[in-house]
């Protein structure tokens, strides 16, 4: 199995104590920090924004992971950039015009993703694909950590490996939403390359045996 990437979701962290959460999750083995930035207007909730991530960048060397489900993205993109993410995932849903903002990501020196709410068709980021270098499968509706696994996007995940090999076979293919041990191998044989995972992580004991059971989950053989 190729190299599997686990981000690890901060909003299903203790917010008192984040210092000590992404210390704990680059010990555990975490590839990446994920960033879920909520607006409270293109997903019920509210939760952080750039200064959340330039206060933990000088204590964690990984790549920090944007997640913007916000309406009109382009207008706080400069800001994570200078707070210290390494890339920025908007919603195409959120975008009129997606490739300026893909564009916009990229000249400001971030690795630029596109996110798909469940229900969003993948015809919609065909075209954009080879501009892009991860494409995100969200598993649940957006807004809130802790909900189930949507089944039904099983072979949303397939055609999405199939179309990136068919056109940009650089891009990542990311999903977000209800990912376990349970399931994370599942998820990687239908395609995943990136496995952020939020509640699962953290109501293990500690948030480095979170990561690790994800690894374990990964690496031990189907009986």
């Amino acid at each position: 199995m190729e190299k599997v990437l686990i981000a690890p979701s901060i909003l299903s962290a203790d917010f008192g104590a984040m210092r000590e959460t992404v210390l704990a999750l680059q010990e555990g083995g975490a590839d990446w920090i994920h960033f879920d930035v909520m607006d409270g207007h293109f997903v019920p909730n509210l939760t952080f924004g750039a200064p959340m991530v330039a206060a933990l960048r000088p204590h964690c060397t990984l790549p920090f992971d944007v997640h913007l489900m916000v309406e009109h993205p382009e207008r706080l993109i400069p800001d994570f950039v200078q707070a210290g993410a390494n890339s920025i995932t908007v919603h195409a849903e959120a975008c009129v015009h997606l490739h300026r903002v893909v564009e916009q990501i990229h000249e400001l020196g971030c690795g630029a993703g596109v996110a798909l709410n469940p229900h969003t068709p993948l015809e919609t980021v065909r075209h954009i694909l080879p501009a892009i270098d991860l494409l995100l499968v969200m598993t649940v509706n957006p807004g809130f950590g802790g909900q189930a696994f949507i089944e039904l996007t099983k072979p949303k995940m397939v055609e999405a490996r199939r179309m990136i090999e068919q056109t940009a076979p650089h891009v990542l293919l990311q999903v977000d939403g209800g990912v376990s041990p349970d399931n994370a191998r599942a998820l990687v044989e239908l395609g995943a390359q990136v496995l952020v995972a939020g509640s699962s992580v953290f109501t293990a004991p500690t948030p480095q045996e979170g990561v690790r059971a994800l690894r374990w989950a990964l690496s031990s053989q189907k009986a």
